[in-house]
């Protein structure tokens, strides 16, 4: 199996690769939904203190508790190609190594048009206010390393087609190897 891992900052684009994964017939699964499922099942209000409450749980002592969800999901797919999203740390992207072949493919876009954009797609944990502590939590959790670390970049400053011909690039290109 192939696990093509999606990383960047908030609203850089990395719903663009989910949306590849479901129209090619790959799975896709993100850490992100494991937190909103959690928040749900708890019935909880998915705003932005909560949603980082839970994700901060789930990620337990070592960082890494919401990912091992996620990648026992990918890995229960028996697909060859698949992809996950939502890695922040680099120990993270070595658990997925461990364990598959692994692609991480970084989506970039500059701070005021990820600002923009989140405020415009209007999630419930989504606030123009927390936008920078946002930014922060993800920095500390330590989503810098993996994308200076990336296989490969999207800088998505275009349009979202421009920036799936990109990823299909990428995949066709890694696939073949």
């Amino acid at each position: 199996m192939k696990i093509f891992v999606i990383v960047g900052m908030p609203a850089a684009g990395k719903s663009i690769a989910q949306a590849y994964a479901r129209e090619k017939g790959y799975p896709y699964h993100a850490t992100g939904d494991v937190v909103r499922a959690e928040v749900k099942a708890r019935g909880l209000e998915p705003g932005p203190e909560t949603m980082a409450g839970v994700s901060d749980e789930l990620r337990g002592e070592d960082g890494m508790g919401v990912t091992r969800i996620a990648l026992k999901k990918v890995l229960e797919e028996k697909s060859q190609i698949a992809f996950l999203e939502g890695m922040r740390s680099w120990q993270e992207i070595e658990l997925i190594r461990e364990q598959a072949d692994a692609v991480v493919v970084a989506f970039l876009a500059p701070r005021p048009l990820r600002r923009k954009r989140m405020i415009a797609r209007g999630r419930p944990d989504d606030s123009p206010a927390g936008f920078e502590e946002r930014d922060w939590r993800e920095i500390f959790y330590g989503v810098s390393i993996p994308i200076a670390l990336a296989d490969a970049y999207i800088v998505n400053t275009s349009t979202m087609e421009d920036a799936r011909r990109d990823l299909d690039a990428i995949v066709r290109r890694c696939d073949a190897d």
